[in-house]
């Protein structure tokens, strides 16, 4: 999904404020608690800086003594 910057905004403005129910545009959003607004407000900053992963995320590790 895309979202706008007047929509992360209004996020971080609602979290700033303490509350779990934002207006925008016509539509009502509740969240269950400022932690899951946390973590909207991550995946939205993520997709839109393009660093959102659809999958899982993959490391490996690499070391020059063995392992």
């Amino acid at each position: 999904m895309a979202y706008s910057q007047d929509q992360v905004d209004a996020l971080r403005a609602a979290l700033a404020r303490g509350v779990t129910r934002l207006r925008m545009n016509g539509e009502e959003v509740q969240y269950g608690s400022l932690a899951e607004m946390r973590r909207q407000l991550r995946e939205m900053e993520a997709e839109m800086s393009g660093a959102a992963v659809s999958g899982p995320v993959v490391s490996y590790v690499k070391t020059s003594r063995g392992l």
